[in-house]
């Protein structure tokens, strides 16, 4: 696809829909429990082993993303995706779940992923790279609002129970592999391998080059801090609750803003912000970090049973919106920073492996302080620890930067 805005907007529709068998609870987590007969800890354990594949198949993404043309691996990866929604709509006992989840985190996580990162980076120059994962971001949000509500369409058209949560998996089996097929006829294969013989011995120069390199391991860290942080935002969500006595109806609504709504507007901010006033991802990054380590110790320590709800929502909100700015374009850096474009994929795949691992351990940190510690005194403490992820990547950004500074 020649107009790269154009190739942007169907890679968007791509990563919309990869992961939403993968993430099937968000909207059919009561039916999963009524008709599968899954307990709250079965479901959770199924992730559990969705991560474990995820985490340790990003090294085999460090040769797969750059060995392959993106026309191979995005297609494979939402076709493979959709099979194995085929075979959940057999509705399997729990090892079949389990195994389910694990091949979709092989193809969505370690084939689709670190590609579709490294195909939106070869979109446009540097000047260009916030926007570019802004836009991504943005995107994504509005494809998951869109397939969201077309997957409860369909589950109510159908009928509660079992119907219905057939007709959902058929919904998203569908949408998810029709994309795949439909991508394989629109994107080129202009990062394919031109010297084929020597085609293994040049990726394995570019892992070594990655590996190597203390600039892409110091983004790869910038991607983790801001990982760390954005985990904790879902524990604003009970804290509305917990502190501020937010009625349920409310928690609901507020919830659906924290997690969409801010995904929205924070990428087209980010990545405008990033590109146009910034002039660098990177030094948006360091910022914003600041920014965000400032006003979370400053809301912690906020008299909070003297604080109107209103300002409390707005506050917690305006926090999540710089984070979620953040992880619009917490990738970009990658082609700051000087990887060889030929190199991309093994760069993007470090950096998903070393970004992402705060998902192995944020959430269980987060909730056992909250679990452990009652009241203001858990949260408060889930706030200083995000707090803390944020002024260490402030450090790693800062370090980066200097690095940067010399190396030019």
């Amino acid at each position: 696809m020649r107009n790269k805005w154009l190739s942007l907007a169907f890679l968007i529709l791509g990563a919309g829909t990869v992961f939403k068998l993968s993430s099937i609870k968000d909207v059919f987590y009561v039916p999963m429990q009524d008709v599968w007969g899954l307990t709250n800890t079965q479901i959770g354990l199924a992730f559990t082993f969705y991560a474990i594949v995820q985490t340790v198949g990003y090294f085999t993404s460090m040769y797969i993303a750059d060995r392959f043309s993106k026309k191979i691996l995005l297609p494979i990866g939402l076709v493979g995706v959709g099979l194995c929604g085929v075979y959940m709509t057999t509705l399997p006992g729990y090892v079949g779940y389990c195994v389910a989840f694990g091949v979709m985190a092989l193809f969505g996580e370690v084939i689709y992923w670190p590609s579709l990162l490294k195909a939106v980076r070869l979109l446009g120059d540097k000047s260009e790279q916030g926007r570019l994962f802004g836009f991504l971001e943005a995107g994504r949000g509005i494809v998951d609002v869109i397939v969201a509500f077309g997957a409860l369409f369909v589950f109510g058209y159908f009928g509660e129970g079992k119907a219905g949560l057939m007709a959902g998996l058929w919904y998203y089996t569908i949408v998810t592999s029709l994309i795949g097929v439909i991508t394989y006829f629109l994107i080129d294969n202009d990062d394919a391998i031109k010297d084929r013989d020597n085609a293994n011995k040049i990726v394995w120069q570019g892992i070594w080059w990655v590996l190597k390199d203390a600039k892409t391991w110091l983004a790869a860290f910038v991607i983790f801090f801001v990982y760390s942080a954005y985990t904790g935002l879902t524990y604003f969500i009970p804290f509305m609750k917990d502190i501020y006595a937010l009625p349920a109806v409310y928690v609901g609504a507020y919830g659906i803003i924290n997690q969409y709504g801010l995904k929205l507007f924070g990428g087209v901010i980010g990545g405008t912000l990033s590109d146009k006033v910034f002039h660098s991802p990177l030094k948006y990054l360091r910022f914003t970090f600041l920014v965000a380590a400032a006003a979370i110790v400053g809301f912690a320590y906020l008299p909070h049973e003297s604080i109107n709800i209103t300002l409390g929502m707005v506050i917690t909100l305006c926090i999540g919106a710089i984070i979620f700015t953040q992880r619009a374009v917490f990738f970009a850096p990658m082609d700051e920073i000087g990887t060889p474009r030929e190199y991309a994929g093994s760069a993007m795949a470090l950096g998903c492996l070393i970004g992402y691992m705060p998902s192995m351990f944020g959430y269980l940190i987060y909730g056992y302080i909250i679990d452990t510690f009652a009241g203001m005194a858990g949260y408060r403490y889930v706030f200083l620890i995000m707090a803390s992820f944020a002024l260490c990547g402030f450090i790693c950004a800062s370090l980066l930067l200097s690095k940067l500074r010399k190396d030019s």
